[in-house]
């Protein structure tokens, strides 16, 4: 389902206000630097979904954290809006400007791309100072290079930046044992919406209480409070040696029983994915291979990780002392470990191949885990009998996304509905790591009571009074 909307910059001349502000940007960042051609812009108007989309009157390229904080003092000066945007890997509308209407004010989006420095990785503290533009694979290349890891992981690797990362809260396939980038910033570089500049814990000390943690609150504040310019991340040992295993069970339940009993008795553990047989036999075909397993109603997908030796032993005993060692596959060599992995993590791509997808990302606790799985496939094909639901997601942390194909029109607003208040029902969250942008900020109040939606609203007006980074997106209106 693609929305389209008119582009009021390409229709209207630019007026005296918005010429003044362009240059003012381009004073701040240089004539080269500022985009207001459409066809240049158009690429950072539009998600890679192709559902969210909308106006800028500028696309603006700062270099250095200086020029960031001259974008953003011009900004406030214009009252122009900033929707910060880092590889434009996001699902919830919040990192492309929203749709032009009458009276909106000018939106500028400002592209972190540039800020691509990488410093030297701190063997000592084991942490690495980055810009917010660059990506998870060049971090995680810097990091290897020197015997460490980025632990964090995902599919999107090669384009999500670590700002965008650290503005959703992002986890990924290994917050099993390592968090999401909550837990793994070490800290913080930011701009704020006067064109303040702070540094929140980037000196690299590992232990620092003095003050509150500003860095913290702007981890997952999805560029409402402030622009990431800068992080520090944590690296975790480089664990080269891995064991993997697919798990076939019947029943929801039977999963979830797994990883209660894998998560204490496997240190080594740091994936555990949840599939059913119609995700899976997708990407097989999309893949175009032959699974060389038993196709079962569900899979979890099992890897192990250590520094050194070989955890298929640990992998195995685990397994044997949970009852699933018969229903497991073990990956015998590193091709079938990847190709077992691939089966996992091309699953949004497979998905994405059939049609743009309604997704659902969401959390529900354990406990719960297995009412939702088993009433979410219903509830979808009784409010859109023609769509086709796949879910997967990250078992280990009862993250779970629901992907809907062959939903559009007036069903897509009730099928939400629908969805995330069951996850209410449940006791879990509308967004697990995707973030809430502008898909769901109607459905933040499911999950957030009146008492922590105010106190959000508190910080948003201290750091952000005229309401200019990213309105509309992350907080529901007031």
């Amino acid at each position: 389902t693609e929305i389209y909307t008119l582009s009021l910059h390409d229709a209207l001349p630019i007026s005296a206000m918005d010429q003044m502000l362009l240059d003012s940007l381009a004073e701040a960042v240089g004539p080269a630097h500022v985009l207001s051609d459409p066809a240049l812009r158009a690429g950072y108007e539009r998600d890679w979904t192709g559902r969210w989309r909308g106006d800028a009157l500028a696309v603006v390229r700062p270099g250095d954290t200086r020029q960031v904080a001259g974008v953003v003092r011009a900004c406030a000066q214009a009252g122009a809006a900033v929707v910060t945007q880092g590889g434009n890997t996001g699902l919830v509308g919040g990192g492309v400007p929203r749709a032009a209407h009458d009276g909106a004010p000018a939106q500028i989006v400002l592209s972190t791309t540039r800020l691509k420095a990488i410093g030297p990785v701190d063997t000592g503290t084991g942490q690495l100072a980055a810009g917010s533009g660059v990506t998870l694979a060049d971090a995680r290349r810097a990091a290897r290079r020197a015997r460490l890891d980025l632990a964090l992981d995902l599919a999107a690797r090669d384009s999500a930046t670590l700002g965008g990362l650290a503005a959703c809260d992002a986890g990924g396939l290994r917050a099993l044992r390592h968090g999401t980038a909550r837990r793994q910033l070490a800290g913080l570089e930011a701009v704020l919406a006067d064109g303040t500049v702070v540094e929140s814990r980037m000196n690299g000390l590992v232990k620092d209480t003095a003050g509150y943690d500003l860095g913290a609150l702007l981890v997952g504040s999805e560029g409402t409070l402030g622009v990431i310019t800068a992080v520090r991340w944590s690296l975790a040992p480089r664990r080269d040696a891995r064991a993997v295993a697919l798990v076939g069970f019947d029943e929801i339940e039977q999963a979830v029983g797994l990883v209660r009993a894998l998560r204490p008795a496997l240190p080594s553990l740091e994936v555990c994915e949840l599939m059913e047989r119609a995700g899976v036999e997708l990407v097989c075909s999309h893949l175009r291979i032959e699974p060389n397993f038993p196709l079962t109603p569900i899979s979890v997908l099992v890897e192990c990780a250590a520094s050194s030796g070989d955890p298929l032993d640990e992998l195995a005993e685990g397994l044997d002392a949970a009852g699933a060692a018969d229903r497991a596959v073990t990956a015998a060599d590193a091709a079938g470990r990847e190709r077992l992995l691939e089966i996992r993590e091309a699953h949004a791509e497979a998905i994405n191949a059939q049609g743009v997808p309604l997704k659902f990302d969401v959390g529900v606790p354990l406990d719960e885990l297995s009412e939702f799985f088993d009433r979410v496939g219903d509830l979808v094909r009784t409010h859109s009998p023609g769509a086709r639901p796949v879910t997967f997601g990250h078992l280990g942390d009862g993250n779970l996304h629901v992907n809907v194909l062959g939903v559009g029109g007036p069903d897509i607003e009730a099928l939400e509905d629908a969805v995330l208040g069951l996850v209410a029902e449940c006791g879990g969250t509308v967004s697990a790591e995707h973030g809430i942008g502008v898909h769901k900020v109607r459905h933040l109040t499911l999950t957030r009571s009146a008492g922590e939606l105010a106190a959000m609203w508190a910080v948003k007006r201290a750091l952000d009074p005229a309401g200019i980074l990213n309105p509309g997106a992350g907080l529901p209106v007031e």
